[in-house]
């Protein structure tokens, strides 16, 4: 019997098993997919996400980024990241860098698929494979969530996401949010000769038709070669728990509101960290406290951006209001970076 087996090899589930070897705990992961694995995201990492990368001995390559930068036609309102630097990282970048981290750990990573799980007072079988705990880790669509039966029927908008990558020189060291009509574009600067464009919007539209909205941004990218179109959602997630008897969730498995503060990565290192906290400490129950703390100021600020932005009105008086009241926009950027 092993002591923790990680279903799911992204991010989240990667840095649970490089948290967990540091623990002393015999660890695996499951993960069918041929590492890099790409997501659709808008690929950059707050200052809290470097630094707990840095941690675990993990330095993605990518392009610094000094803070946050609001657009709506001529309106801006910008502010710096207080506590350090973010990057932008192309998330299969991101994943290779985990990835070999968790070899290098001697982490074993196996191209299995899970399929079912049942528990006693003393482990978990998956699959046939007995655990003393199991971490879900398996993204918005869980598959251990469902098995667990920690899902929950999600509530209110479905808001999806679209991403490409375009050939074209960054012209900021920051994350754009270009606010639409009807959509949010995010502009993640990656290298040298390459950005992110990832698009939030409740309308199930083809990125081009999507992009219309945004004309300055239209205009930069005019002519430039862009990536394939990656999509994910519904982005709105709902559990009604993270933890059943030995299962723990960690990262989009555990619930999800919204992408829109690009707090989805650091979340998911902290998640890591403190579920095998939890398992270390044979108590698996504590996890949900520790759960509730590390992801309050994200499930605060997302629902507190995402519902008026779902009103027109509020929509057009948005970038206006940051550019109005720079401390108050530069407040909230300061709590999102870390």
């Amino acid at each position: 019997m092993i002591d923790l087996l990680v279903v799911g090899g992204g991010p989240a589930g990667l840095a649970t098993a490089l948290h967990a070897a540091r623990a002393g705990l015999d660890v695996q992961v499951w993960e069918p997919r041929a590492a890099p694995v790409d997501k659709a995201c808008g690929e950059g990492l707050m200052p809290t996400a470097v630094a707990a990368l840095a941690e675990l001995g993990v330095d993605p390559a990518g392009a610094d980024l000094t803070g946050i930068r609001y657009v709506a036609g001529a309106r801006s309102a910008s502010a710096p990241f207080r506590s350090g630097l973010g990057r932008g990282v192309r998330r299969t970048t991101l994943h290779a860098a985990l990835h070999s981290a968790a070899l290098a750990a001697a982490v074993p990573v196996r191209p299995q698929r899970f399929s079912t799980l049942t528990q006693d007072e003393e482990s978990v079988t998956v699959d046939g494979v007995r655990a003393r705990y199991v971490v879900g880790a398996d993204g918005l669509h869980s598959a251990v969530r469902a098995a667990a039966g920690l899902g929950a029927r999600p509530a209110g908008l479905r808001r999806y996401g679209q991403r490409r990558h375009a050939r074209v020189a960054p012209w900021t060291d920051r994350v754009e949010v270009h606010w639409g009509p009807s959509a949010e574009a995010y502009v993640t600067p990656l290298g040298s000769g390459e950005v992110g464009v990832a698009l939030l919007t409740t309308r199930r539209a083809p990125f081009a038709h999507l992009l219309t909205e945004f004309p300055e941004l239209s205009e930069r990218l005019a002519g430039a070669q862009m990536s394939p179109t990656l999509g994910a959602g519904p982005m709105l997630q709902r559990t009604r728990a993270r933890t059943a008897g030995r299962v723990l969730l960690v990262g989009d498995a555990a619930g999800y509101v919204d992408a829109l503060t690009g707090e989805g990565v650091a979340l998911a290192l902290a998640q890591a960290r403190e579920a095998v906290a939890a398992c270390a400490a044979g108590d698996p129950v504590s996890y949900e406290g520790a759960w509730r703390r590390v992801s309050r100021r994200y499930r605060l600020l997302t629902h507190a951006l995402v519902l008026p932005t779902q009103l027109p009105a509020a929509r057009n008086r948005l970038v206006p209001l940051a550019a109005a009241f720079p401390r108050v926009f530069a407040g909230a950027v300061d709590a999102l970076g870390g």
